[in-house]
């Protein structure tokens, strides 16, 4: 008896052991894995589903349990999320802002409850809510996308901008940045401005209705995203109108491919991997003990062009998808 009473004390030693061995405050699976929140805004959109799934795999190649969250671009299905997220011991959460005012609320929450958040692509306005914030330089891109546009155009014509959500900062410094630079030549016309919520489907009725409206006047259309390019080339297919000059913005694989086709006649390099995979390594090394992160992380834009499609690949540079943070 004393024997067995004995090793019941050891084995109970042992377990103890094993416990005290996992990471102080991290939340384990039954695996013994801390974990790691992506909440992203959508996934009705190829490129927030590479933006999610590259930061789900990187999180789990550096050891973590994690966990998408499609918050379906509804600001209280993020903060239910969030809620979760907390309350089921994720040690950080990796975070594409629905809405850049609406979501503070929810980074606010994460960091009262000491958990850290790196918000990836969607900026935010707060500088004193989220730990990092990992942001396309939105408007440098469309600055140099717009230059693009003058010279396509041959610095004359009409054209349509398709706005992407309103409630987001990226819609309004792409338009931003793109009209500095297409507004200085007076024989470059808009005649006409629509958002459609970085939608396809909703861009699709946009350059439908667009088209009934201004028809054989537009020239090219700019849209704030490759989504939106991609509804709007359907309805300028559906229109036969080849020869207007279509203009997106992401690094989408398929308008990638259709500029090379000669179908599309430019985009923004986002680099969404690079953004994702820099969110999952700060995350672990805050996990780790590191406190000192830039509050803002700026990601060079890439214009994609016939010119240069044969650089860009899936989702990024086919030599490298990971250029380096500015």
């Amino acid at each position: 008896m004393h024997r067995l009473l004995a090793v019941a004390v050891l084995s109970l030693a042992a377990l103890g052991c094993t416990r005290s061995s996992t990471p102080s405050g991290a939340a384990s699976t039954p695996a013994g894995k801390p974990k790691i929140a992506v909440v992203i805004s959508t996934l009705n959109n190829p490129w927030f589903v590479v933006l999610g799934e590259t930061a789900k795999a990187r999180a789990e190649e550096l050891g973590y349990d994690a966990t998408i969250f499609n918050s379906e671009n509804d600001t209280a299905k993020e903060a239910a999320h969030f809620e979760n997220a907390i309350a089921g011991g994720s040690q950080a959460i990796l975070f594409n802002a629905t809405d850049s005012d609406g979501s503070i609320a929810n980074v606010r929450r994460a960091k009262e409850a000491g958990v850290p958040v790196f918000c990836i692509d969607r900026e935010i306005n707060a500088t004193d809510a989220a730990t990092s914030q990992i942001l396309s330089d939105n408007h440098g891109g469309c600055v140099a996308l717009g230059q693009y546009f003058v010279e396509a155009m041959g610095e004359k014509g009409n054209y349509v901008e398709i706005m992407g959500y309103l409630g987001d900062n990226n819609a309004h410094n792409r338009s931003k940045g793109f009209h500095e630079v297409v507004d200085n030549y007076p024989e470059i016309k808009m005649i006409a401005q629509q958002a459609a919520d970085f939608d396809r489907a909703k861009a699709l009725e946009v350059m439908e209705t667009l088209l009934q409206k201004h028809g054989a006047a537009i020239n090219a259309v700019f849209c704030g995203n490759d989504a939106m390019a991609m509804g709007a080339y359907q309805a300028l297919v559906a229109a036969g109108r080849d020869d207007v000059k279509l203009f997106g913005f992401d690094g989408a694989t398929e308008v990638v491919a259709l500029i090379a086709d000669g179908k599309i006649a430019a985009t923004g390099m986002q680099f969404p991997k690079t953004m994702a995979r820099q969110a999952a390594e700060y995350a672990d090394e805050w996990i780790k003990g590191k406190r000192d992160f830039p509050q803002k992380v700026p990601v060079a834009v890439e214009v994609v062009s016939p010119d240069t499609v044969a650089q860009f690949g899936d989702y990024g540079a086919k030599e490298d998808a990971r250029p380096a943070a500015r």
